[in-house]
C-alpha cells in the first residue's frame, strides 16, 4: 500500500545508487555526496521530472516540486505538497523504471515525426544567429546537400519573426517565405520555426492580448514584464484556454499559409512564471507543463524546458552546451537520464555545441571536437547540426563527420525500430549499462551507453585520444573494427580520429 507524504528520508546504503529527474544534472548522476537541488519554479534550463529511481528497484514520485539533498550518504526528499510516494516494485533500475512509467507517465503509443530520427537535423542558429534571413537559410540548405549531407528537418531559429508574439515572417528579411519553404520542401527538407510564449510589450499584439486578459499579471493587475535572455517581455497565460487557442491559431496560420511543418518551442521555463498571477491558480511548474501540452498537436516539435509530460511524443533537447570537451562529456549521462525520466525521444545539443558565444568571430574552433561530437551523436536517437561543418572544417575532418553520418545511416532501421517500440513501451532508447546489465558494477559508467539492448556505443570524449578503454559486459560481441570479442572484459580499443567505437551483440 502506498502512503502519500511530503518528506522521505532514505538512510545511507552502500548498495544503492539514485537517479533524479533533473536532466541538466545528468552528468552528476547517480547522486553523489553534497548534491542538492530544488525544482520549485526551477527547471535548470532543461527538462525536469519529479521522479527518483534506484538501481535496487526503488521509486520516488511526487506530483509537486521537491527539494533533494544527498549528504553523508543519506537521501532527503522534501515535496512542496503532501503528494509524494515511495515504492519498491522490483530489484533493478529497469524494474523501477517500468513501474514508474506505467503508473505515472504511461506511453502514448505515438512518436514524433519519423524524419527527426531518420536523418540528421539542421538548425540555422549558429550560422545566422539573430540575422535569420531568406537568402542565408537557402544558402545553408544548399550547403547541406552540396557537401554530401542528407536532407532532413531544417529548423529556422529565433528572429525570423516580426516580433516576439507577432508570429509572421519579417518582411525585411524574407521577401517570399512561401517560395523559400517550397524550395526547401522540393530539396527534401521539412521546416520548423522557433517560437516562444513571450510577447514584446510595445507591439500591437501585446495590447490586443492585454485587453483579452491572456497574459500573466503582476501584483498590480497589469501584464507582468518578465526578464529573459533577450530582454523583457510579457508572457502568455496558458491556464487561460483562450491564450492557448490564440497561440495555436498563430501556429496553425503559419502552417496553412506558408506550409510550415512544425515548431521548436523555446522558453516556457518555470522560473519565468514565478511570482506572477494567472487566470487559474497553478504552480509555476504547471505553466511549463501546459506549454508542453501545446506540442502534442504538432508531430514535428522540440522542447528544451519541460515539467512532467513523460511518455508523450515530444522531442526533448538537451540545454545549450559550450564548444568544449567538458560539455561534450556531459552528453552521454544527460541522454541516459532523459530516457530514465520518461523522455526517450531526446536530442543532444547541436554538434560542437549550441552556445552561440563559442562561435562568435575570433573564437577558436576545435575541429577534432566537432568530429567527436558528431560521432557521439551518431548512434543516439537524433543528431543535430547547426554550425556548418563545411565552413569550419578542413577536408579530412569534414570527411570524418560525413563518415559518422554514414554510421548512423547503416543503423537507422534499428534506431527507428527502437523509437517505435518506445512509443508503446515507454522504455529508453539510450540506456545506461546498469539498466541493461543490472548489479554488475556498471551504475557509475558515464562515458559509454547502450542503444537499445544490442549496441554498446563507446565514443571518444577526450582530445587527442585514439584509443579508449571499453567496459564490455558478458556475451559475444562484434566490434566496429570487424573483430569479435567475448565479455566480460576490459578492452583497450584503437579508435582512429574518423571512427566511432561501438560493439554489437552477436546472436
Amino acid at each position: 500500500m502506498e502512503t502519500c507524504t511530503d518528506r522521505i528520508l532514505v538512510p545511507k546504503s552502500t548498495n544503492v545508487s539514485w537517479w533524479a529527474g533533473i536532466i541538466e544534472h545528468g552528468f552528476e548522476m547517480p547522486l553523489a555526496e553534497g548534491y542538492a537541488a530544488n525544482t520549485d519554479a526551477e527547471n535548470y534550463q532543461n527538462q525536469v521530472q519529479p521522479l527518483l529511481l534506484s538501481n535496487e528497484g526503488d521509486v520516488i514520485w511526487s506530483e509537486d516540486p521537491f527539494k533533494i539533498q544527498f549528504q553523508q550518504g543519506n537521501l532527503l526528499v522534501v515535496a512542496k505538497g503532501c503528494r509524494m510516494v515511495r515504492s519498491k516494485p522490483g530489484n533493478s533500475l529497469r524494474e523501477a523504471f517500468m513501474y514508474a512509467s506505467a503508473r505515472y507517465f504511461p506511453p502514448s503509443g505515438k512518436a514524433p515525426d519519423e524524419l527527426l530520427f531518420s536523418s540528421p537535423q539542421y538548425n540555422t542558429w549558429i550560422e545566422l544567429m539573430y540575422d535569420q534571413n531568406q537568402a542565408g537559410i537557402l544558402t545553408y540548405a544548399k550547403g547541406i546537400r552540396d557537401h554530401g549531407f542528407p536532407a532532413g528537418v531544417l529548423m529556422i531559429d529565433d528572429n525570423w519573426q516580426e516580433n516576439y508574439g507577432k508570429w509572421d515572417f519579417n518582411k525585411g528579411r524574407f521577401s517570399n517565405p512561401k517560395a523559400m519553404i517550397a524550395t526547401l520542401h522540393a530539396a527534401g527538407f521539412k521546416v520548423m520555426l522557433w517560437v516562444c510564449p513571450f510577447v514584446s510589450p510595445d507591439c500591437d499584439v501585446c495590447r490586443e492580448l492585454t485587453k483579452k486578459g491572456l497574459l500573466v499579471k503582476n501584483n498590480s493587475g497589469e501584464p507582468a514584464i518578465v526578464r529573459w535572455w533577450n530582454g523583457a517581455s510579457a508572457l502568455l497565460d496558458f491556464t487561460n484556454p483562450q491564450a492557448v487557442d490564440w497561440f495555436r491559431s498563430r501556429l496553425d496560420y503559419l502552417q496553412s499559409v506558408y506550409q510550415v511543418d512544425g515548431f521548436k518551442f523555446d522558453a516556457g521555463d518555470s522560473q519565468f512564471y514565478s511570482g506572477v498571477t494567472a487566470s487559474q491558480t497553478v504552480s509555476a511548474n504547471e505553466q511549463t507543463e501546459l506549454h508542453g501540452k501545446i506540442g502534442l498537436h504538432y508531430p514535428l516539435n522540440e522542447y528544451r524546458a519541460m515539467w512532467k509530460m513523460g511518455g508523450q511524443p515530444l522531442v526533448e533537447r538537451l540545454s545549450d552546451k559550450s564548444h568544449s570537451w567538458a560539455d561534450l562529456r556531459k552528453l552521454v549521462p544527460d541522454m541516459i537520464l532523459e530516457g530514465l525520466m520518461g523522455y526517450p525521444f531526446a536530442c543532444p545539443d547541436m554538434i560542437g555545441g549550441g552556445e552561440f558565444t563559442s562561435f562568435l568571430p575570433g573564437s577558436a574552433i576545435d575541429q577534432e571536437l566537432i568530429v567527436r561530437s558528431a560521432q557521439c551523436q551518431a548512434l543516439m536517437p537524433m543528431m543535430q547540426f547547426s554550425v556548418a561543418p563545411w565552413r569550419v572544417l578542413d577536408e579530412s575532418h569534414l570527411k570524418a563527420v560525413l563518415k559518422a553520418v554514414k554510421v548512423r545511416e547503416a543503423h537507422i532501421g534499428y534506431i527507428l525500430s527502437l523509437a517505435k517500440r518506445s512509443a508503446l513501451s515507454g522504455e529508453p532508447i539510450v540506456r545506461s549499462m546498469e539498466y541493461v546489465f543490472p548489479h554488475q558494477g556498471y551504475d557509475r559508467v558515464r562515458d559509454q551507453f547502450m542503444l537499445g539492448d544490442s549496441i554498446l556505443v563507446t565514443p571518444v570524449l577526450e582530445k587527442g585520444i585514439c584509443r579508449r578503454e571499453v567496459i564490455l559486459p558478458a556475451g559475444a560481441w562484434k566490434g566496429f573494427d570487424g573483430k569479435r570479442y567475448l565479455g566480460p572484459a576490459l578492452l583497450s580499443l584503437a579508435v582512429a580520429q574518423d571512427e566511432l567505437g561501438y560493439l554489437e551483440k552477436s546472436e
